[in-house]
């Protein structure tokens, strides 16, 4: 009976001593770990306060109004660089130039067309043929020398829609260059009438005088 009591002690001591072998780490653990647990959370609110409030330097800013891309725009599509830029009062005029352009072109090559086809007529003897009221009417030298004439003005034409097409891409990419260009408010020019005075020989001149202030 002895034996089976000492026995039953020494096991408890056993297991309390395992016990709390076993307890105390986990009790360190759980200190160890909520500082951890903070500072993490700590640095996340950081980072997010950081990129919330971050502000982009001018430089960024001026470059977000591309000049390419106005250029392409009007390549594409006159007057979409225009619109890009917020000049909307260029739209109509590049198209209005497009449109007197379009039927000067459609004009002559009309009229070129119809003197080239009745010189054809004089030149075989045609005298009934589809193109009979000009034969009738022009000599064969007046009918090459309107050929020649309209031929000419086509040419032109088409010479001054290719260039009101360059000029259309070329003033959509300067407006995007001057997109970002500040003129400040605090410039100003005044202009005002003045009276020099009378030197020793001349009379008093009235003139106009410029004058350029910073406010």
């Amino acid at each position: 009976m002895r034996l089976f009591l000492s026995m039953a002690m020494v096991l408890l001591v056993i297991l309390g001593s395992l016990s709390q072998s076993l307890a105390g780490p986990e009790a360190t653990d759980t200190t160890l770990v909520q500082p951890v647990k903070k500072k993490v959370s700590t640095e996340k609110h950081i980072v997010k306060a950081d990129s919330t409030f971050v502000e982009l330097p001018d430089s960024v800013r001026e470059k977000e109004h591309s000049p390419t891309k106005a250029t392409l725009m009007s390549t594409f599509l006159p007057g979409l660089g225009q619109l890009y830029n917020k000049k909307y009062w260029k739209i109509p005029v590049v198209y209005a130039g497009f449109g007197v352009l379009g039927y000067l072109i459609y004009f002559n090559a009309d009229l070129y067309a119809t003197y080239k086809y009745a010189y054809i007529e004089s030149s075989n003897g045609v005298k009934n043929g589809n193109y009979a009221n000009y034969v009738n009417k022009y000599t064969g030298d007046e009918l090459l020398s309107a050929r020649e004439y309209y031929r000419r003005n086509l040419e032109i034409s088409c010479i001054f829609t290719v260039l009101w097409y360059g000029l259309n891409i070329l003033d959509a990419t300067v407006d995007a260059h001057l997109y970002t260009f500040n003129i400040s408010e605090r410039l100003a020019v005044k202009v005002e009438p003045v009276i020099q005075p009378a030197r020793i020989i001349s009379q008093p001149t009235a003139g106009l005088r410029v004058s350029l202030h910073f406010k």
